[in-house]
């Protein structure tokens, strides 16, 4: 998919379900989606609904990506993101142009940073901070 440095609809439609391809498959990160995810195509079509909102501010996602990270909170860890991170960085450097790539992990790693802080670092909670 290396073609230019691009991002638009069929970029994300081929890098979506490659990625989670891999999430799905990973040891350390697999089983979390694999029991929190019950039908892949519509979360695959939600997704890259999401990603066409957030890189090309098409407004199609509907939804809210922390209500739904709230729903698996308990089984969510932060070392979690960090594989998810990685696993994003070795497909979009994989499959996009270094430009298109280094863009997706800039704001894939803001996405997570806001997650993370929201989920896990509390005022006034000593023994909970972000990672």
């Amino acid at each position: 998919m290396k073609q230019d440095d691009h991002i638009d609809e069929a970029a994300l439609e081929c890098l979506i379900p490659a990625f989670y391809d891999r999430v799905r498959a990973d040891a350390d990160i697999g089983p979390l989606f694999n029991a929190a995810v019950h039908d892949w195509p519509d979360h695959l079509e939600r997704l890259v609904a999401f990603w066409s909102s957030v890189m090309l501010t098409s407004g199609r996602y509907k939804g809210s990506p922390m209500a739904a990270h709230l729903k698996h909170k308990d089984a969510i860890t932060p070392a979690m993101f960090d594989r998810w991170l990685q696993i994003w960085a070795d497909t979009t450097n994989e499959l996009l142009t270094p430009s298109a790539a280094t863009a997706l992990q800039a704001k894939a790693a803001r996405i997570a940073e806001s997650l993370q802080l929201s989920l896990f670092f509390r005022l006034g909670d000593p023994g909970r901070q972000a990672a």
